[in-house]
C-alpha cells in the first residue's frame, strides 16, 4: 500500500493508481502509463454538460464540452500508472482537469475490458458549479456547439474530432452521435 499525495493534499492510499478517461484523456492522456484497457464505468454518462467560456465558447456566449455527469454509464479508456510516476500523474491531471473546478476528483470502480474489477481516479462534473450547463436534448445542445467559438477553436469541431476518436475506439455515444448529426444539419442548412 502506497500513500500518493498530490499537489491539493489528498492522500489516496492504495496498492495500483488507475486513471479512467471519457473524452480526449483517452487519446491524449497526457501522462505516462504502463497498461491501458477499454473501461466501463457505471453510474454516470459522457454528456455535453459543461459550459465552455474559454476553449470553446466566451463568457457571452458559451459552448460546451465533456463531463461526466449521474446516471447511465459510459464507455471509456482506464490507465494504470506505475507508482514511480504516481504524482506527477495526479498533478498533472489536477492541472488540466481542476482549471476552474468545474469537475470534482472521484475514485470509483470501473469494469476493464478483461473483466477486472478496479477502482480509477476521475474527474466527474460538479452539478452546482455555474459552469454546469444540465441535461438537455441533442437538438438544444447541437444548436448551442454549432454557433460559439472560444480560443481553442469553433465548439462543433471539437464535438466531431470527439465523436471520430470515439469511432476509432469502436465506442458508440448514441446522444453524441444524435448532437453530431443535428450539428451537421445546421450546418447543410445554414
Amino acid at each position: 500500500m502506497v500513500t500518493l499525495k498530490g499537489n491539493l493534499g489528498l492522500a489516496l492510499d492504495m496498492d495500483e493508481f488507475w486513471v479512467f478517461g471519457y473524452g480526449s484523456l483517452m487519446w491524449n492522456p497526457g501522462f505516462a502509463y504502463v497498461e491501458q484497457a477499454p473501461a466501463l464505468l457505471k453510474g454516470y454518462r459522457r454528456s455535453l454538460c459543461v459550459r465552455s467560456f474559454v476553449h470553446r465558447g466566451t463568457a457571452e456566449k458559451p459552448g460546451l464540452v465533456l463531463g461526466l455527469d449521474r446516471g447511465g454509464s459510459c464507455r471509456g479508456v482506464a490507465f494504470r500508472v506505475a507508482p514511480e510516476n504516481w504524482s506527477a500523474a495526479i498533478d498533472y491531471l489536477r492541472e488540466r482537469e481542476l482549471v476552474t473546478n468545474v469537475y470534482l476528483e472521484r475514485r470509483l470502480p470501473v469494469l476493464l475490458g478483461d473483466r477486472r474489477k478496479v477502482i480509477a481516479t476521475t474527474y466527474v462534473v460538479d452539478r452546482h458549479h455555474p459552469q454546469y450547463g444540465g441535461a438537455m436534448d441533442a437538438k438544444v445542445a447541437a444548436r448551442t456547439v454549432s454557433t460559439a467559438h472560444g480560443r481553442s477553436g469553433p465548439n462543433d469541431a471539437y464535438v466531431l474530432n470527439t465523436l471520430a476518436h470515439l469511432q476509432q475506439m469502436n465506442i458508440r455515444d448514441g446522444w453524441l452521435e444524435e448532437v453530431a448529426d443535428e450539428v451537421e444539419r445546421l450546418r447543410r442548412a445554414a
